[in-house]
């Protein structure tokens, strides 16, 4: 297995997209630099309402709408944070350091919210959901600090190891080495790529959690309820963090500048790595140099084809998702069943790849085509569990039910990524009359001949949809070598299938678009 991560940096913002074999697995975005509200954000709140009936209180982080905490997700620990955060708007706490603090008495699980929380009090949160639809932002005040192979949980002195790691001797030199590190009054959660580390990595890596503890706590001194005391890193960097390993083969950047940075941070992070971080500056848009714009069209659509031939019918509702898999004219000489079981097995690897491409979340019920023997409805469930083992969101899988449903709930903690792949016909926009198509070509025609002839401008590059690229390159004597004879320059024509079928736009060799 190979990883490929395409970061592609643009006016308004980043995407990410990464590629398992070449395949798209998750798509990110980043709007105008780093946004506010994402999961691992500290804010310093204030609680709007408590509510008994529902156990949880409503905090002010900032967000248009309130953000929801519940009792259950104060932490066994929350009065001693509370201490620490109090104490340090007062000037009281002036050090980060925990070694001298005097932690409070847990607070019990089966607990009243109204007993721990006051309306119109400050509280230290962190963000554990996006705001998604309509719901604010979703917090717990059980704070952490995720790092490449730690957890820090200040005012406790646990340590936790992943359930991921399997050896029994790796899980007792991990637990030695940490509580061997680790200060007073802070405990850790070893993550699974921790294991076969050295104690000189994970050492550098509690020095820099700790270091960003005491960043939050100057922070704190002087924050004004509502505000942001610690940011999560952005995207990019978090998606290094948490899956950089030796399957990681290549970073694509198209920006020289982003290149540099990430190359400091991999330098951190895993030294010696640097060499997979690739700046790319070719002339074909970075997206559709890899695949990647073909790739979003075929999977964030209502339909969704399969490789053999079946395709996939999405449907959300606000309630669920809703997957029906249809085997279309793929045809099999094995019989009804073995086909139905090879197609079923071929839609749960597709459907594992979409769930975690889209981060859909919730209830997800997939109608599987009918299997009446046992033991392939066995297969299939193995399939989509094996297919979902690497989704780092939470999940449950449900056996096949006796009508081939199958019901999956998936975490859920960002929004889900939705892209419209429809397009409104460009030629009469919806309304069912259709003008000579000839005409947008003209229009392109005199276009250029305004920007060479009036304008005087120097490199012109023409991007076209690829239907486009096709009529102006046809045949030895295309359109492109006759403005060649024309204006005595060669305009380059590039095809990119994220435009709509009659988009085009000129560009300079800065590769910025010439406005008309």
């Amino acid at each position: 297995m190979s990883l490929e991560l395409i970061v592609d940096a643009r006016r308004k913002g980043i995407q990410l997209a990464l590629l398992e074999d070449g395949k798209l697995i998750e798509l990110h975005e980043e709007q105008g630099g780093k946004s506010e509200f994402s999961v691992g954000d500290i804010y310093l709140g204030k609680v709007r309402k408590v509510v008994p009936s529902l156990n949880a209180s409503f905090v002010d982080v900032g967000y248009e709408k309130d953000a929801f905490l519940h009792y259950l997700d104060l932490g066994p620990q929350y009065n001693s944070l509370n201490k620490f955060s109090r104490d340090t708007l007062r000037g009281k706490q002036n050090v980060a350091d925990l070694l001298y603090f005097k932690k409070e008495k847990d607070i019990p699980k089966d607990g009243k919210i109204d007993d721990v929380i006051s309306s119109s009090a400050p509280i230290l949160v962190q963000v554990a959901k996006e705001p998604i639809s309509s719901k604010g932002p979703r917090l717990t005040a059980e704070v952490t600090l995720a790092g490449r192979f730690l957890v820090l949980v200040p005012f406790s002195d646990k340590v936790s190891i992943s359930q991921k790691i399997k050896d029994s001797a790796e899980r007792k030199r991990l637990k030695e080495v940490l509580n061997s590190i680790k200060p007073k009054n802070f405990g850790v959660i070893i993550r699974t790529v921790a294991s076969g580390k050295k104690i000189e990595l994970l050492d550098q890596d509690l020095k820099n959690l700790l270091e960003k503890w005491k960043r939050m706590h100057a922070n704190l001194k002087d924050a004004k309820p509502p505000s942001r005391v610690l940011g999560e890193i952005d995207k990019t960097s978090s998606i290094l963090r948490d899956l950089l390993n030796s399957d990681f083969t290549n970073i694509h950047v198209n920006d020289a500048d982003l290149a540099a940075n990430l190359k400091e941070y991999v330098e951190g992070i895993a030294p010696g790595r640097t060499k997979i971080i690739k700046y790319y500056n070719g002339k074909v848009d970075i997206f559709e140099r890899f695949g990647v714009n073909k790739q979003i069209k075929a999977l964030f659509g209502k339909k969704v084809p399969l490789p053999s031939g079946g395709y996939l019918i999405i449907e959300h509702t606000e309630a669920m998702h809703v997957i029906d898999v249809n085997s279309g004219n793929r045809k099999g000489a094995d019989g009804q069943e073995n086909n139905a079981l090879s197609t079923n097995i071929e839609a749960a690897k597709e459907i594992a790849r979409v769930l975690q491409l889209r981060d859909m979340g919730g209830i997800v019920c997939i109608d599987f085509i009918d299997m009446h023997d046992r033991k392939n409805n066995k297969a299939l469930r193995d399939a989509i569990t094996a297919a979902m083992a690497n989704d780092r969101a939470k999940h449950n899988i449900l056996p096949p039910s006796k009508f081939g449903v199958v019901e999956i709930t998936r975490q859920r903690v960002r929004p889900e990524t939705d892209i419209n792949t429809s397009e409104t016909c460009p030629t009469c926009n919806g309304t069912g009359e259709v003008q000579a198509s000839i005409l947008y070509a003209e229009e392109i025609i005199n276009t250029l001949d305004y920007l060479i002839s009036e304008r005087k401008e120097g490199s012109i590059v023409l991007h076209v949809h690829p239907y486009l690229e096709a009529y102006f390159k046809n045949g030895l004597f295309s359109r492109q070598v006759k403005w060649f004879f024309k204006y005595k320059k060669w305009i380059p024509v590039r095809g990119n299938s994220s435009y709509h079928l009659l988009e085009y736009k000129f560009l300079n060799k800065k590769n910025e678009e010439l406005s008309l």
